[in-house]
């Protein structure tokens, strides 16, 4: 390698410092400062701290490792040890600036110091010589990543942890070193065809015996957005097998599974979303189902790099592993709870793991939850002098409706809607959205703009002449989401049920039908108390927090993996679906008075029942309960913990759908003759047009 003057000079200063105590996190922010905020996020770069690194490297290699030297009691023995260690291959197939393999490296070192030493111990002169033939070489380590950069910032991590490891062993053997093959420090080694410059997921591996790493974390809705096009589309042709709406991690996950020798170890970092829906299906679900066993896993945990994310970590073996395995998981709190468990499911969770559950045709079909409206513009939202003089003109009036968000629904006192938003979805042509005239001219001012420069944008970027974003600029009037079967679906009713699609508690509410859910509104078309009552009831609400999805860590209304799985009551009689009834429409009468008389909002009064002791609240939940615990014929004991089951009936209703039976689905439970009884009146309703 050629080197200019300064850079010599720089070279020499650099070698006066004393590299001894450098702490491998540098290299990430070194390798991350050289990247902007969009830079970052198109490679899902974010530098992983060494206390994580460890819970990487500690399952999958530190402890396997160290229960085999444990274990070597003979000079045989140990000798298979050594001959083992000096073969054994490590790859990081998306390694940025080399901080896992620095790590493993180090500390695989340590280890085969530890061994060097337990053959001095036991064996003296040529004996403990023979047995300590070759070193553990940086040449055993892998690595790739898409960004040159990174590439030749991890060739030179690697090359300062031997450098340091072998000051280390110096150190630690003292003056029986000259007896052991240490590796020297010079000649470095050229490491080119080690770390490479690809992308591993369309790249030949090297045979190795552990994968670890921290893959991109670029969630499904980014992916398009974050990730060059033209290599997206080749991963996803390569893996045809892995959903387009799973993680963008998934593919390695899945990858590195396909890789592993039987007997081999993988840990990889991911998004928490990897436990949940299809991100689950692809990739934990694919590994668990294909031989893999989890050995030791992070549930969640709060990212300790700048990210805003939560992460999952997940640990295994392909083929079987003895004895416990270890699931931690941090809590909002930051406080941590581990489980030892005789199996780690796809899931990730300590208890019944309902990852199995079947998706039920009759939920799925029965057009009965939905998200809600996704505007895609603020400039939908008209607010001030800009509505009033919308709600002048009497061919706008019309399209003006009331605006339901989360916030609203839980926080607000009488959880009514702060917003109104303009819905011309109806209109099909440019000319029929120009009726509603001043509804119209708003919009061709505060929408029309933004949305045709999104499309151009989009054609700029990809090449193309059609996309998502151009297909909206003609139709720049309507909304992004429109949700016209949802809006079709409660325009027959007088009320439907809603919830907040991120919540922290089990707050359901009948929602009047004269007013427009937003996208972070889950809609339910349901009318009747009965519903509301299995909704409302905590079995229901002990499905929703298994099978959700998070975002963060709060659980997210999904209606493919919550909605179309949950069992609803097969044989309820009619005095027991009344019973839920009545019970269902006491506790939202007890919500509202306690509310009133105590100036709460929904948040507020939950928040307050949550402060331990008993209460009224309490007390209506628990005989709400009871109620629909009976309706499913579950005993004391099912309703305690339900989730066993609910899963035995969830595939017991797939299994009878198969053979083409009917099942009771979602809604009023056929046994009720007088709907009426069901169906009483008080909702949410409108505040009123300004």
């Amino acid at each position: 390698m050629e080197l200019t003057k300064a850079e010599l000079t720089s070279l020499h200063e650099a070698a006066i410092h004393d590299w001894t105590r450098v702490n491998p996190a540098i290299f990430g922010t070194i390798f991350q400062s050289t990247m902007d905020e969009d830079e970052r996020h198109a490679y899902g770069a974010h530098f992983t701290h060494e206390q994580d690194i460890l819970k990487v490297v500690n399952p999958t290699i530190i402890r396997p490792w160290q229960d085999r030297i444990d274990k070597a009691g003979t000079l045989k023995e140990l000798l298979e040890v050594k001959k083992a260690l000096n073969k054994f291959r490590v790859i990081d197939p998306a390694c940025g600036s080399g901080n896992f393999l620095y790590v493993a490296f180090r500390a695989l070192k340590r280890l085969e110091i530890d061994l060097l030493l337990a053959i001095r111990k036991a064996y003296s002169g040529k004996k403990a010589q023979a047995v300590a033939q070759g070193s553990l070489s940086v040449q055993q380590f892998y690595g790739f990543d898409v960004i040159p950069f990174a590439v030749e910032l991890a060739k030179v991590t690697l090359l300062l942890a031997k450098e340091l490891a072998l000051k280390e062993a110096q150190e630690m053997l003292g003056d029986d070193q000259g007896m052991f093959d240490l590796d020297p420090a010079l000649p470095l080694e050229n490491l080119n065809s080690n770390i490479v410059c690809a992308d591993a997921l369309l790249s030949k591996w090297p045979k190795v015996d552990v994968i670890i790493g921290n893959p991109p974390f670029v969630s499904k809705n980014n992916a398009a957005a974050e990730i060059d096009s033209e290599r997206l589309a080749a991963v996803r042709k390569a893996m045809p097998e892995v959903s387009r709406r799973a993680d963008y991690c998934v593919y390695f996950f899945r990858r590195a599974h396909e890789e592993l020798p039987l007997g081999g170890r993988a840990g990889l970092v991911g998004t928490n979303t990897i436990r949940e829906n299809e991100s689950r299906d692809s990739g934990l679900s694919y590994i668990v189902n294909s031989g893999g066993t989890i050995v030791e896993a992070v549930s969640t945990q709060h990212w300790s790099g700048d990210a805003a994310v939560h992460v999952s970590i997940v640990n295994w073996v392909r083929g079987t592993a003895t004895g416990k395995k270890a699931l931690f998981s941090q809590a909002e709190d930051g406080t941590w709870s581990r489980a030892d468990l005789t199996k780690i499911g796809p899931a990730l969770r300590d208890g019944v793991d309902v990852s199995s559950a079947q998706p039920l045709k009759r939920n799925a079909d029965s057009a009965v939850c939905f998200q809600g409206q996704t505007h895609g513009h603020e400039g939908f939202l008209p607010f001030g002098e800009d509505l009033e003089m919308i709600l002048k003109d009497r061919s706008s009036r019309d399209v003006v409706h009331p605006y339901l968000i989360g916030e609203d629904l839980v926080g607000r006192k009488d959880s009514s809607p702060s917003r109104y938003i303009l819905n011309l979805n109806h209109c099909g042509d440019l000319f029929e959205a120009m009726k509603h005239k001043s509804a119209f001219a708003h919009l061709a001012k505060q929408v029309q703009p933004d949305i045709e420069e999104a499309a151009r944008k989009e054609h700029a970027k990809s090449g193309k002449a059609s996309g998502p974003r151009q297909s909206h600029a003609k139709r720049w009037w309507k909304h992004w989401r429109g949700r016209e079967e949802m809006l079709a679906a409660i325009g027959k009713l007088s009320r439907y049920i809603a919830c907040s699609r991120v919540t922290k508690r089990p707050i359901f509410e009948f929602v009047s039908s004269e007013i427009h859910p937003s996208d972070v509104v889950q809609v339910f078309a349901l009318e009747d108390d009965y519903s509301f009552g299995v909704l409302q009831s905590g079995l229901h609400w002990k499905w929703f927090i298994t099978r959700c999805s998070t975002l963060e860590e709060r659980p997210r209304y999904t209606s493919d993996t919550v909605f179309d799985s949950f069992p609803w009551p097969q044989d309820a009689s009619e005095k027991q679906a009344l019973a839920v009834a009545k019970a269902a429409h006491e506790l939202r009468q007890l919500r509202r008075s306690l509310m009133m008389s105590h100036g709460w909002s929904l948040r507020d009064l939950y928040r307050a029942s949550e402060q331990g002791g008993k209460n009224d609240l309490g007390d209506a939940q628990a005989a709400l309960d009871e109620c629909v615990g009976a309706a499913f014929g579950m005993s004391r004991k099912e309703q305690e913990e339900p989730l066993a089951f609910f899963l035995e009936l969830n595939l017991s209703l797939a299994g009878a759908e198969g053979k083409n039976r009917i099942i009771v689905g979602p809604g009023l439970a056929p046994c009720v003759k007088k709907r009426e009884k069901l169906v009483t009146s008080d909702c949410i309703v409108p505040a009123g047009l300004p």
